[in-house]
C-alpha cells in the first residue's frame, strides 16, 4: 500500500517541493540479485557467488547498481500511488551516485524529494531526487535523480461512459418497446 494516494495532474502539480518515503522495507535478497543477474547477463561473482564473495571486502554478495536503479519505480509507487492518469513512462535519470554497496539481504526504501512539476506536449514530467536508504544504515546507497512522464487518460467514448452501455438517442427518435423472452 502506498503512503499517499494523489488524484490525477493536479494532485502530482500539488506535490511539488515536498519529500515521501516510501513504506514498507523493500528486501533485496540473494534471489532477486540472482534473478537481475540473468535478467543482464551480469553474472560477476560479486554478485552470484557467496562463497567467493564471502571471502571479499563486503563479506558476502551485493547487489547490482543498476539493479538499486530498476527499483527506483517500485519505491516511488510504495510512496506514492497516483491515481486518474493514463500512464507512466519512465524518462530519465540524471546525477547517479552509488554511495556504498548493499549487502544481499537488506532492506531498502526510498526517500524522494519531487523537485519539479512541469507540463510537457505529451503529459506531466515529474523530477524526483531519490536516496535509496539501506536499513540499519546513516548514508543512502544510491542517489539519482529520475525523471517520470505521466500521461492523461485516454477519453472514454461516450457509450462506454454511459454506465448501462446505452448510446444516446436523439431527442426525436422513437423509442422501441423491448420484447420479453416470454411474450410471443
Amino acid at each position: 500500500m502506498a503512503a499517499k494516494i494523489v488524484h490525477g495532474f493536479s494532485g502530482l502539480r500539488a506535490l511539488e517541493g515536498s519529500e515521501l518515503l516510501s513504506a514498507p522495507w523493500l528486501r533485496v535478497d540473494q534471489r532477486r540479485i540472482d534473478a537481475f543477474a540473468a535478467c543482464t547477463d551480469d553474472r560477476q561473482w560479486i554478485h552470484v557467488d557467496p562463497l567467493r564473495a564471502a571471502k571479499s571486502p563486503y563479506g558476502g554478495t551485493i547487489a547490482h547498481g543498476y539493479l538499486l536503479l530498476a527499483l527506483v519505480p517500485a519505491l516511488w509507487h510504495r510512496a506514492c500511488e497516483i491515481r486518474e492518469i493514463g500512464s507512466v513512462l519512465n524518462y530519465g535519470l540524471d546525477r547517479v551516485r552509488f554511495l556504498a554497496p548493499l549487502r544481499s539481504g537488506s532492506r531498502v526504501r526510498g526517500r524522494f524529494s519531487i523537485a519539479s512539476v512541469r507540463a510537457s506536449a505529451s503529459g506531466l514530467r515529474v523530477a524526483l531526487h531519490v536516496a535509496i536508504e539501506a536499513f540499519g544504515s546513516e548514508e543512502p546507497v544510491c542517489v539519482a535523480d529520475a525523471i517520470f512522464l505521466y500521461r492523461a487518460p485516454a477519453p472514454i467514448p461516450e457509450q462506454e461512459a454511459r454506465p448501462n452501455g446505452a448510446s444516446r438517442r436523439s431527442s426525436g427518435a422513437p423509442r422501441r418497446a423491448r420484447r420479453s423472452s416470454t411474450a410471443r
